[in-house]
């Protein structure tokens, strides 16, 4: 897998009994988005979770952030269940999340500055310049937002994200609402950021192409209410693999097959009480070489 780090380590997250329930609209019972989810990240790990909507997937990843309580369960990251947000864990959502008042450095020095709140301001630009330029935006920190395109807008994200060098990189769809070249770009942008930074990253999306591009696992959720985790996709694709080479692998179509099956008819069919065979604890990891799910 894409620089996959070795399962002798600890996790540096670990999702136990997690569950998610809200009141219903008629106030005489309580509707259960997921429930009894159980899964790992490790360190330098890239895992991407896809389902689809209402299966809570950004309910799990404003959990993981901080930003959301649970009903039921804990998140446990460096060994210490959270409580909370914190700058060990930054998100990058479907928006760019930018000041519009502020130049493209000034809102990466925002992001800066409330990590290092010691720093002279001097030390602070520099820094912050320095992840401009790995999102290739020297140039550009003088601009605000509206004088950038959308792509460049989330390049700013990104990079924002990247400087405060958080532990854990949490995306939730960040690339969704972009056009399809500039998609692509910016997956490869990733790519090339991850292979400099080893950085772990935690990542929702509905594009399959685009997990089996980036992700070193792929959680498959089933449908809502009551969603789980009905199994854990290994991806056996080559580890220098790239975007415009992915249909030439051997494992490519197996694998695409295997994701676009479960999402167009086995999340269904699992979804609710139908799901509640699944072993949550230990979901069945699966490759695209074998015919039937192993146990992990």
């Amino acid at each position: 897998m894409l620089n996959s780090a070795p399962r002798e380590t600890r996790p540096l997250i670990s999702v136990e009994a997690l569950a998610k329930r809200f009141p219903d609209p008629s106030g005489n019972d309580t509707v259960t988005v997921f429930e009894n989810l159980w899964f790992t990240v490790y360190p330098g790990e890239f895992v991407c979770i896809v389902g689809h909507s209402g299966c809570g997937k950004s309910t799990i990843l404003n959990t993981l952030a901080g930003l959301d309580a649970p009903s039921e369960g804990v998140v446990i990251v460096g060994g210490q269940a959270i409580e909370g947000p914190s700058l060990d864990r930054a998100v990058i959502f479907q928006s760019h999340a930018l000041m519009p008042w502020m130049t493209a450095l000034a809102n990466v020095e925002l992001g800066v500055a409330s990590r290092h709140k010691d720093w002279p301001a001097a030390d602070v630009r520099a820094h912050a310049m320095k992840y401009l330029d790995l999102v290739h935006l020297a140039g550009s920190e003088n601009k605000k937002p509206q004088q950038l395109s959308g792509g460049m807008r989330q390049r700013v994200g990104i990079g924002r994200a990247l400087a405060i060098e958080p532990k854990i990189l949490l995306m939730d769809e960040p690339f969704s609402a972009l056009d399809a070249l500039t998609r692509g770009a910016l997956q490869d942008e990733v790519l090339a950021i991850r292979a400099k930074t080893q950085q772990t990253t935690f990542m929702i999306t509905h594009d399959v192409d685009e997990a089996l591009l980036l992700a070193d696992r792929i959680l498959l959720m089933t449908n809502g209410p009551k969603a789980r985790i009905a199994e854990i996709v290994e991806n056996t694709l080559p580890t220098d693999r790239k975007r415009a080479e992915l249909h030439k692998y051997a494992s490519y179509y197996p694998l695409r097959n295997h994701l676009m099956d479960f999402l167009v008819t086995r999340s269904r069919e699992l979804a609710g009480g139908s799901g509640a065979s699944i072993d949550a604890r230990h979901p069945p990891v699966v490759r695209p070489a074998a015919e039937t799910p192993t146990r992990a």
